[in-house]
């Protein structure tokens, strides 16, 4: 019989209750798969679950927020055989989720991945950690990790914005040395990230027609600091138009790698969880790296 490690957190999302998780695991049980369950209690459970026992499964899974999954694919990382996983969106935005298109009901997620074919997902990493879809610093990237997880639960995807509007506020530029493929970007900037995702923190979105996950390369999107009100308006107003190649001030591009150097104090978001700031982070995209089922 196929082994399945169901990973669960059960403090993710906008309702305590585990019900619907329990038609998860009857599809698993249908499809043939002998279910184990894994009940999160603190940080670093999902991580370390996989990374210890990982190898010994057909399928992973895990049901809670972005967290989660970072967690449940930071473990897969460490093994060289790496089962597929699966995800069951269970948390209070749901970024990567929304870019595949996801079920956020557990029972139709799940069917979806007992019958679902694997999809060969990029993988980032950022020195010597891990990220499924977003590495950003600056602007609306404290909302991500900053946001009270009582008030994810009860105000889920509107706790973000609060908090992302509190840091338009605050507004400050990072200076930086960028290197992106062989092509330096020096400057000022409110905001960066390396992404491979649609949606980015519940706030900045992505054009879908520009992003691929399995392409080998990642979304490079940055933001300078404006000079003006009218200067902020453009970069808002380019944002919300996702016209990215005619506003001034407004960098994108794909890349594979990225290096970024600064002396400033410059604190990242990885899939919305804290990482702590270094003078010098190399970026790298990890083609295909691992399969999800979906």
């Amino acid at each position: 019989m196929k082994k399945l490690l169901f990973i669960v957190n059960p403090k993710a999302g906008k309702t305590k209750s585990m019900a619907p998780l329990f038609d998860a695991v009857a599809r698993f049980s249908q499809a043939g798969y002998l279910v184990r369950v894994f009940v999160t209690t603190a940080g670093g459970d999902a991580r370390q679950a996989v990374a210890e026992a990982g190898r010994d499964y057909d399928l992973i899974v895990c049901a809670g927020g972005d967290g989660t999954l970072n967690e449940t694919i930071s473990g897969l990382m460490c093994l060289e055989d790496r089962p597929p996983i699966g995800y069951l969106p269970f948390g209070s935005t749901n970024d990567f989720a929304a870019s595949l298109r996801l079920s956020s009901n557990p029972s139709m997620a799940a069917a979806a991945i007992a019958s679902g074919r694997g999809f060969h997902l990029d993988i980032g990493s950022l020195n010597d950690r891990y990220f499924s879809y977003v590495a950003s610093f600056g602007a609306f990237t404290k909302a991500s990790y900053n946001a009270p997880q009582q008030a994810k639960n009860a105000l889920g995807h509107f706790a973000y914005i609060l908090e992302g509007l509190n840091d338009l506020t605050s507004l400050r530029p990072y200076a930086a040395r960028i290197e992106a493929d062989g092509e330096v970007l020096d400057g000022e900037f409110i905001f960066g990230a390396v992404c491979n995702s649609t949606s980015l923190g519940g706030l900045v979105k992505l054009d879908p027609s520009r992003v691929q996950m399995d392409d080998g390369l990642f979304e490079l999107l940055l933001l300078r600091m404006p000079k003006t009100p009218v200067d902020l308006q453009n970069l808002i107003s380019a944002m919300v138009e996702m016209k990215y190649d005619e506003a001034h001030g407004v960098i994108f591009r794909h890349v594979e790698r990225v290096t970024l150097t600064t002396a400033d104090d410059l604190p990242w978001s990885l899939d919305g969880e804290f990482c702590p700031s270094a003078p010098k982070v190399e970026i790298r995209c990890r083609k295909g790296a691992v399969t999800l089922i979906r």
